[in-house]
């Protein structure tokens, strides 16, 4: 699953409309933790996938930076699960300026201050815009799921800054090169990778289509708090943190969700601090386009 599909997270937001990367606190004490085997922590997880949520919706302060602009603004979004999601943008003055509706293979986008509409499927959306919007990894991070996790492949386990940690079972290069390529290097006391032995390895995981994906789970909730998804293969990682959980008819949902993604010659870093959350249905998600809108160009 390409890393253009966490670009259209929040680069579907940008079409319609500073937040830096967490890091430990320096020298701050790890924890003593008692090892977990790596079934263990998967079996964990996956009694924690959401189950019997089918309705999604909250009010979003929303924050976002990229290499050419920042913005602010606020959002309603509505998910209806493995179905549609809706997204409203209204700045400021509190007056809506686009909607957007998009499903599992399709995207709708309507831009009130140019009166213009854009209608495709996923694959014409990345040809569009250059990115490619995904209704799955969307809803997962907006319900604080371990994110793209497949319980019948292998993973190592670990202990890192005071977690334990899901790594997928790739060959050990190439999780040392998804580490030198990170934008917050997770390992700051290992030693990177000499530059040309770097493209060399990314070289061989192009052909190999090599994908990383790393998981830190918290150990008093054991649940995931930070997803790191490496695209070795195109030079591309997102990095997904989730913060300040409230608890909303019995789930655990994340209240802030924090994003930073990078791919070459390109960097998008958004916080999306989420209020009101409700999980109950059935939602309205109303999408007409008015008669006088015209195509994008």
């Amino acid at each position: 699953m390409r890393l253009g599909h966490w670009f259209a997270v929040l680069g579907t937001l940008l079409l319609l409309a500073g937040c830096r990367v967490v890091k430990p606190v320096a020298g701050e004490k790890a924890r003593d933790l008692e090892p977990r085997s790596a079934n263990e922590l998967l079996d964990i997880l996956k009694a924690q996938d959401a189950i019997g949520i089918r309705y999604y919706s909250a009010k979003a302060d929303v924050s976002m930076k990229t290499d050419t602009e920042k913005r602010s603004f606020k959002a309603h979004v509505r998910v209806v699960r493995d179905s549609a999601a809706w997204l409203s943008i209204t700045p400021a003055l509190g007056i809506e300026v686009a909607r957007a509706l998009l499903t599992r293979d399709s995207l709708q986008l309507i831009d009130k201050f140019h009166d213009t509409y854009w209608i495709g499927d996923t694959t014409q959306a990345q040809a569009k815009f250059g990115v490619q919007p995904s209704l799955k990894l969307l809803q997962e991070a907006l319900l604080g799921l371990p994110i793209d996790l497949q319980v019948e492949e292998k993973y190592r386990s670990d202990r890192e800054d005071g977690m334990y940690t899901l790594t997928g079972k790739e060959r050990r290069k190439f999780i040392r090169a998804a580490e030198d390529i990170s934008l917050g290097d997770t390992l700051p006391h290992d030693k990177d990778m000499r530059e040309k032995q770097l493209e060399r390895t990314l070289r061989k995981a192009e052909r190999r289509e090599a994908m990383v994906y790393k998981y830190w789970i918290d150990p008093d909730s054991m649940r995931v708090s930070r997803v790191l998804i490496s695209d070795l293969a195109h030079d591309q990682q997102a990095d997904v943190r989730y913060m300040e959980w409230k608890s909303v008819d019995g789930h655990s949902i994340p209240g802030l969700v924090i994003l930073s993604l990078s791919a070459p010659g390109q960097t998008a870093f958004g916080t999306l601090y989420l209020d009101r959350i409700q999980l109950n249905g059935p939602l309205n998600l109303p999408f007409r386009i008015p008669e006088k809108f015209t195509p994008m160009e």
